[in-house]
């Protein structure tokens, strides 16, 4: 798997939920599909007026979430900020021109009160449910540096083989240290829980 392809998968789910944070901390998520996709680049319609509007203007920090129907999860998480405004118009014309749909939400001149926002750094994770173990990437798009989650196994391991025996993906290497396969990992915490002696620590 890689960023470009991951970026055509979301092209093709189409409706995205994208989540932001409210001036009170609150998470807030809402479904978008007036969306442009290239391959180094998203862009995205939403209205000025809109509460999802003022929440980029104010911070920019976005999470975009899609499943495919084939169990894969695509998270990205970035900083969306405005098109410069001498590219606003050319970037709403490309939308609109592919979602025809928008012509009926906004027509004629009443466009005007939308605003193209772009994501180009992004930090991307992929999520693969459809096999065993599962499969799990952490990709980048752009300048963006990959965050890794999940659990580690630390030199204070005992070899005793606990979290082995407890975990539901099997993705634990026997050894004097034992070691978890970062790219099947549930990220359950099973084998967090059941270290007699606390020597797998949660990465973030």
């Amino acid at each position: 798997m890689d960023a470009i392809t991951c970026i055509k998968k979301l092209g093709y789910v189409g409706t995205l939920t994208f989540a932001t944070v409210d001036k009170n901390g609150h998470p807030q998520v809402r479904s978008i599909s007036a969306i442009h996709y290239e391959s180094d680049a998203i862009y995205f319609y939403t209205a000025r007026g809109k509460n999802f509007c003022q929440q980029l203007m104010a911070d920019g920090h976005v999470q975009i979430l899609a499943l495919t129907k084939y169990k894969e999860m695509i998270r990205l998480s970035a900083v969306a900020k405005p098109v410069p405004d001498d590219e606003q118009e050319y970037w709403k014309d490309v939308i609109f021109k592919e979602q025809p749909y928008l012509a009926n939400v906004y027509p004629g001149d009443t466009r005007s009160i939308g605003i193209i926002f772009y994501i180009r750094d992004a930090q991307i994770e992929y999520f693969f449910l459809g096999c065993h173990p599962i499969d799990r990437e952490y990709l980048t798009m752009g300048n963006a540096v990959p965050e890794h989650k999940g659990f580690v196994i630390t030199d204070s391991c005992i070899a005793c083989g606990t979290c082995q025996t407890v975990c539901p993906q099997g993705c634990i290497e026997e050894g004097e240290t034992y070691y978890i396969q970062p790219n099947h990992c549930l990220h359950c915490g099973n084998c967090f829980e059941n270290c007699p002696v606390e020597a797998i620590v949660r990465l973030d």
